[in-house]
């Protein structure tokens, strides 16, 4: 279990919040506290699985051979998608600090907000060339423990190629909604492809970047031959007082140029330290940056 039930009653009580409308979700605000309690007929979206069949409009179907959900006044719902940097570097941090158990524990808590509001989830697995590891769309609160199932059962492995990986995923017919990209952006090509490749399918993107606090202050000092644990690659250096600062200029610099690219695409961009508990990210970070209500 990635976190105790305390935590979960706390999770159930928030919204995730998409800043634009997305195909499948009505005009107007996003849920009311009533979750469709209103008969009244408001709207028509495409069945993807894992929907109730008791909402299929089966005169519909029959006409047109084509399966749809009908929607009621004052119920909405949202297609989250959280998209998860398997790539080797993921896997770097000690105990808490670990990056790849944190990314499991902020999806896990994506899931839970998302299923207990009826939003439809899908976990999607980004590995280089490794095939797609996808978790749903599912919809419905009975669906978080095999979520969380699947999360642990997730490994990292190989080289970061961001766009590759999002290509793959989009092969799929999928419906559009709020993106998630969870990652430590270690990518040599960069994430702007990607980013592009969502946003142009229609997706509204939250890119979580997250990175260690050994990566944010190296703990070493001397002499040193860095192997970068993708690629094996190995670069011998001299760290001292001079190169730190000048570690910590790139770093600032590189951060600062995610922030202005995701602010001029419309995307939002949140970095994170593993040293800063996942629950506190959630349940006050993201709220204060506006990604949940």
């Amino acid at each position: 279990m990635l976190f105790d039930e305390s935590t979960l009653r706390k999770l159930n009580q928030l919204t995730l919040v998409a800043s634009q409308l997305r195909s499948g979700v009505l005009k107007g605000e996003r849920r009311s506290t009533k979750r469709g309690s209103s008969i009244e007929f408001a709207d028509y979206r495409n069945y993807i699985p894992g929907d109730d069949l008791r909402r299929l409009d089966w005169n519909v179907y029959a006409r047109l051979d084509q399966p749809f959900i009908k929607l009621l006044e004052e119920e909405e719902d949202l297609a989250v998608h959280a998209l998860i940097d398997a790539s080797q570097s993921m896997q770097w941090g000690e105990a808490e600090n670990d990056k790849w158990r944190y990314v499991l524990q902020l999806t896990a808590a994506l899931g839970a907000i998302a299923l207990a509001a009826g939003d439809h989830f899908t976990v999607g697995i980004l590995k280089r060339g490794g095939g797609l590891s996808q978790y749903g769309p599912a919809r419905g609160q009975a669906h978080l423990t095999r979520l969380l199932h699947f999360l642990e059962q997730q490994q990292p492995h190989g080289v970061t190629d961001l766009d590759q990986s999002a290509r793959e995923y989009l092969l799929q017919p999928r419906r559009a909604g709020l993106a998630f990209l969870l990652s430590d952006l270690f990518d040599p090509n960069g994430f702007e492809s990607a980013l592009s490749r969502l946003q142009g399918r229609g997706y509204e993107v939250v890119i979580l970047h997250v990175l260690s606090p050994d990566e944010i202050e190296p703990p070493l000092t001397g002499d040193l031959r860095l192997v970068d644990v993708e690629s094996g690659q190995a670069q011998e250096v001299s760290l001292d007082g001079g190169l730190r600062a000048l570690y910590r200029r790139r770093l600032q610099a590189w951060q600062k140029a995610i922030r202005t690219h995701c602010h001029k695409r419309g995307a939002r961009y949140l970095p994170l330290v593993t040293s800063t508990p996942w629950d506190k990210v959630v349940l006050y970070g993201m709220r204060q940056a506006g990604i949940v209500r």
